[in-house]
């Protein structure tokens, strides 16, 4: 037991002052709560999908917004571009009593990476794959969701869902549930005449139902892990490639939306 305390005190670098109580901070459906760090923002994880926090994947800004759907109670860890974390309470309310909050660096719970990494290595010589979860929550099973995604690309699917356009066929191939996690095998043929280069490709929680405010019509899922995406979509190639998401459930109501924007051009696959 000792030992597992010395590896958490070095490797997120907590003081004697960190907090006892983690902030709340207040979400609704109606509103975007923003959050200003004093870092850029990296990466950015909510416990539960009715939390939705957004930021800028493609290029780090300091800026990020949360949205919350009505739920229990989860919370936010927010990692900065420094290794700095940020970890907080988060909860629905339907009125709101602050919009904006900025962050100051002393909120920090600690750094992402080590201060001390050869004492780690002295303590935990054997016990290296908790060392690598300690630093990144994801970072031990990247083995596992890359062979997993590569068995999945060698089985035959049938199609869930598929929509032309443009002379390009983008087709959901299937949406597999495993552990904590939801893998969707993607398959996109060009039949364009021109190759089709990535700009970016994301992912949304719909709500169908025009009765809901716009602001809350489309939610993004932020990927855990991509395998086999590649740069371009070669004209006259089929290409299947595989995401991972965090396990999630769709209403009644709700539609998963994929959306793949072509760089230097105006093409936009919607599924």
């Amino acid at each position: 037991m000792k030992i597992y305390i010395s590896i958490i005190l070095l490797a997120y670098s907590v003081t004697s002052q960190t907090q006892q109580s983690l902030d709340t901070i207040y979400a609704n459906d109606k509103k975007s709560v923003a959050l200003f760090f004093p870092t850029p923002i990296r990466q950015g994880i909510t416990g539960s999908q009715h939390f939705v926090f957004t930021y800028n994947t493609e290029t780090e800004q300091y800026l990020g917004l949360l949205q919350a759907k009505s739920g229990a109670t989860s919370n936010l860890l927010v990692i900065g571009d420094d290794g700095s974390v940020f970890s907080y309470i988060i909860a629905y309310n339907k009125e709101l009593q602050q919009l904006n909050y900025f962050i100051p660096k002393t909120n920090s719970i600690g750094n992402e990476i080590p201060k001390k990494v050869e004492d780690i290595n002295k303590i935990v010589k054997q016990d290296s794959l908790l060392k690598i979860e300690l630093l990144n929550p994801y970072q031990y099973r990247k083995e596992y969701f890359e062979k997993f995604s590569e068995h999945l690309l060698t089985k035959r699917h049938p199609v869930q869902k598929v929509k032309h356009g443009n002379a390009i066929l983008f087709s959901l191939k299937k949406l597999i549930y495993d552990r904590s996690e939801v893998y969707a095998v993607i398959e996109i043929n060009n039949r364009s005449g021109i190759d089709f280069e990535v700009d970016y490709i994301n992912f949304y929680s719909v709500n169908a139902n025009k009765r809901m405010k716009s602001s809350f019509q489309q939610l993004k899922i932020q990927p855990i892990y991509i395998y086999n995406f590649p740069n371009r979509f070669v004209n006259g190639k089929t290409t299947m490639f595989v995401v991972v998401m965090p396990k999630f459930t769709l209403g009644s109501s709700e539609k998963l939306s994929v959306q793949i924007k072509e760089k230097n051009g105006n093409r936009e696959m919607k599924l």
